[in-house]
């Protein structure tokens, strides 16, 4: 299995080779962020983000494997995976979104309590919430990649996230860092982050992926060989 650092360093290469692109499906998820973000209400937002914004950034991950895989990609491309993992999308967006409404509940709730207990239970709450993302941090690649229904990518998710800990727990550290640093910027994250992460992401699921078959192949040798002997 490449290391982390690898895989970061390929990536890098990659967002600089197809800049133009990364540029392109970024901006164009963002023009459904911005509005969002901006102008509606926090609890509106978060309802909204996975009907209009999760399709379009499954959309872009859907053109970057393309692309990972020596296939040239346009926006059409792009547009068409919005539209093929629609339902999975958005699925997986109101699961995130779930999820964060129990974080900010969570601290809304127990933050203000001066007891040791309200402020351990937003603590564990808030480890639990980090993990469960963590564990998703495979799912949108494994929907476009092996097209795999959106109930089926989460519990895969979770087993490779389970069975590879170190790995998960890493691979997502350093995509939140990319996210702090674009966030940082603004302009970067509107016109970058949907494309670095699609790129980021979809590597890091087929190393674990590569690394899942040639751990199967010495198996299934096994296997066939004690079936001829048999």
């Amino acid at each position: 299995m490449k290391s982390l650092g690898a895989i970061l360093v390929q990536s890098g290469g990659h967002v600089y080779r197809e800049m133009t692109k990364v540029f392109m499906f970024s901006a164009v998820s963002s023009l459904v962020l911005a509005p969002l973000l901006l102008f509606l209400p926090a609890g509106l937002a978060l309802v909204l983000l996975p009907l209009l914004y999760a399709p379009l950034v499954a959309g872009v991950f859907h053109a970057m494997h393309r692309m990972l895989e020596g296939e040239r990609v346009k926006l059409k491309d792009m547009l068409a995976g919005a539209v093929r993992y629609f339902i999975p999308s958005v699925l997986f967006g109101l699961l995130c979104s779930l999820f964060l409404i129990i974080l900010v509940s969570t601290w809304w709730y127990y933050g203000r309590s001066n007891g040791m207990w309200g402020w351990a239970l937003a603590i564990f709450q808030t480890y639990f919430v980090l993990m469960v993302f963590v564990s998703q941090l495979y799912t949108l690649p494994l929907i476009v990649q092996k097209q795999e229904s959106f109930f089926r990518a989460v519990g895969r998710s979770v087993k490779m996230t389970v069975l590879r800990p170190g790995y998960s727990i890493g691979a997502a550290f350093q995509l939140v860092c990319v996210t702090i640093v674009l966030a940082a910027t603004v302009v970067g994250f509107a016109v970058l982050y949907a494309g670095i992460a699609a790129i980021y992401a979809n590597m890091v699921t087929r190393n674990v992926l590569a690394d899942e078959e040639e751990e199967a192949a010495p198996a299934d040798g096994r296997q066939a060989w004690g079936g001829t002997m048999g």
